[in-house]
């Protein structure tokens, strides 16, 4: 192990260096209490890493099935996204949240910063923004998406946050990680727990929905309905799954994700351009979202797992004995959670499932080791210096992304024609080939 100038990141993580402003503590006005928590390096290199695999997957998943979202079962590069957005929340939680002196204003704290966070999301992901194929704009309210991936941040941030706030028994190291934070492991298994029981133990009738065609016309004819049989308990397929019904029965199936991924399954016979046929299951046309309310308890779960990491980078001075706790952890989780797989509990994004949690986690927990090792332990910062930058402004980038607005400057040079773009012409050529 290379000779690493430790006093300097324990003054790092004790708060003596300058954090930026995605990592606010509640703290009180004492001198000492207002210093805030500094970055740690591989922690911004994680999370710009998560960006670019959200840009990677959105833009060449197309053009390269094998890295886009699965369609039902089963884990892609890009259904590893999500789960390491959560998991380094979870770490930033633990940093910036190590030290406070008054608990109910930073919970408030907490509880502001996240409902911004949501509110930014349904702006971004409620169909505001129309995507590359046109340049228009607005949304209608009736059919505005209500979840997505910053609302589910959101939500994982503002649990993790709580737990971290009012759950730990002491603060001396002395006690150890599982007498102190014992009650933080009480609420992953009561999420757990629920999750499962509704998952598995509600009863889903049969239902119908209905879907009106691109005709600007609003006749009788242009109304499609479909009826979807199901009468059953504890199915975990697309159509008949309980995560659907309820976001069905408590958002209303027109606030759901209207393009879910499942629609690339063979039984829907999607075509090039992203149409279902008339011939489809009943189900393929219907919405579903991934970012749902079920799915968002093992969500929070994820977070939570990432905020046990953070404890261990904070009590434990030595990276060897970091390193070693964090593989031990991440190794026991990957196999659990394939255990899990095995015995019949898929890996399954859409739903988040628990063996996909363990897996997913487990994966964020050795990447998160390896970028340490590489970042903190070894200085290996110029190699991952656009990383680093790339997670300083993350929530920019999200946003510059996801609303297209990157894409939108770029489409605005063309030759001749507005048509003969560099967009356009990725598109035709590779996406819609």
């Amino acid at each position: 192990m290379a000779e690493i100038d430790e006093p300097l990141l324990r003054r790092r993580l004790a708060g003596e260096e300058k954090a930026t402003e995605l990592e606010e503590p509640g703290n009180s006005s004492s001198a000492v209490a207002e210093r805030k928590p500094a970055r740690l390096a591989s922690l911004d290199v994680f999370r710009g890493l998560c960006i670019f695999l959200m840009m990677l997957v959105d833009y060449a998943g197309s053009i390269f099935p094998v890295i886009a979202h699965v369609p039902w079962n089963g884990l892609h590069l890009a259904d590893f996204v999500m789960p390491f957005f959560l998991f380094v929340a979870g770490i930033s939680v633990a940093i910036v949240y190590k030290k406070v002196s008054n608990r109910v204003d930073a919970t408030w704290k907490a509880l502001l910063r996240a409902l911004k966070l949501f509110i930014l999301g349904v702006f971004l992901q409620g169909g505001y923004f129309h995507g590359t194929t046109s340049l228009t704009y607005g949304v209608d309210i009736e059919k505005i998406r209500l979840f997505g991936i910053l609302q589910r941040i959101a939500i994982g941030y503002v649990v993790a946050a709580l737990c971290e706030l009012w759950l730990p028994f002491h603060r001396s190291r002395s006690e150890g990680l599982r007498r102190i934070y014992n009650w933080q492991w009480c609420v992953v298994l009561l999420l757990s727990v629920v999750y499962l029981g509704l998952l598995y133990g509600l009863y889903v009738p049969d239902w119908q929905f209905v879907v009106q065609s691109d005709s600007s016309m609003a006749t009788a004819s242009n109304y499609t309905v479909y009826l979807v049989k199901c009468s059953v308990r504890g199915d975990l397929g697309p159509a008949c799954n309980s995560a659907g019904m309820i976001d069905r029965d408590i958002l209303g199936i027109y606030h759901l994700y209207t393009k879910p991924v499942y629609r690339n399954l063979k039984e829907c016979s999607i075509s090039g351009d992203g149409q279902v046929p008339q011939t489809s299951p009943s189900w393929c046309h219907a919405p579903f979202d991934p970012e749902g309310i079920l799915s968002s308890l093992t969500a929070a779960a994820s977070c939570i797992i990432g905020l046990h990491y953070g404890h261990i980078l904070i009590q434990f001075q030595d990276h060897k004995e970091r390193l070693w706790t964090w593989a031990i952890f991440s190794v026991s989780l990957m196999c659990l959670g394939s255990l899990l797989a095995l015995v019949g509990i898929p890996l399954n994004k859409s739903l988040y499932t628990i063996s996909y949690l363990m897996v997913t986690s487990s994966a964020a927990g050795i990447t998160f080791c390896l970028l340490y090792a590489l970042v903190d332990v070894y200085g290996w910062r110029r190699v991952t210096c656009a990383f680093e930058w790339m997670g300083k402004h993350s929530l920019a980038i999200f946003i510059l992304v996801t609303s297209n607005i990157i894409v939108i400057l770029v489409q605005g040079f063309y030759l001749n024609s507005h048509d003969n773009n560099i967009i356009n012409w990725i598109i035709t050529r590779f996406v819609h080939k």
